[in-house]
């Protein structure tokens, strides 16, 4: 349960450093992306706040698409999405499928992927409680820009790349719900 009687940030660095806390101290720490440490030092990642509607969102989407084709030395790109109604994980999935469809639609699917993470994220057929969904649960929405050149370079890397979503869930239930809500609270509250 969140913590309310703190006065919501409004400042964009805010957004972002809380981001990057949570790279370092969930997705990296407990190698949910083997990948993500190789980018994160030296710092490859950008990170942009969206505070606009629909439209801007795929703005922005589209800017950081062309960023991406002509700055080959930062590895991928993290967009906060601070709308409001995003808080919501089903008008989220919502501009999911509409930005996907922008992808396909501008010419960049198949050498971009977008990935997905949300504080309420759920994935389908899982139970809303289910630990495993802490592997996509972010401080903030977040839709995240990964070349799918680098994720097959990537992928050559791994020993057993199948391993990966089975070790991300193992890790998951083994820490539990608890651990990474007060993570996530943690990281919203030092930020």
């Amino acid at each position: 349960m969140e913590n309310n009687s703190q006065p919501m940030p409004t400042s964009d660095s805010h957004y972002i450093q809380a981001t990057m806390q949570w790279v370092d101290d969930i997705v990296i720490a407990h190698n949910f992306c083997p990948f993500a440490k190789y980018v994160r030092s030296p710092n490859r990642i950008r990170c942009e706040v969206v505070q606009g509607d629909v439209g801007d969102i795929l703005e922005t989407l589209f800017t950081e698409l062309q960023f991406l084709e002509n700055n080959e030395t930062t590895a991928t790109t993290l967009l906060v999405l601070k709308h409001p109604l995003l808080s919501d994980f089903g008008e989220y999935l919502d501009v999911l499928a509409i930005s996907e469809k922008m992808l396909q639609d501008w010419g960049y699917a198949g050498r971009y992927q977008l990935a997905s993470f949300h504080p309420n994220y759920v994935f389908d057929g899982s139970d809303t409680d289910s630990s495993e969904n802490y592997t996509n649960r972010s401080p903030y929405p977040l839709f995240h820009l990964i070349r799918e050149s680098d994720i097959s370079r990537y992928m050559k890397n791994e020993e057993d790349a199948e391993k990966i979503y089975s070790h991300n869930i193992e890790k998951a239930q083994s820490l539990g719900c608890p651990y990474f809500e007060s993570q996530l609270l943690k990281i919203k509250a030092q930020t």
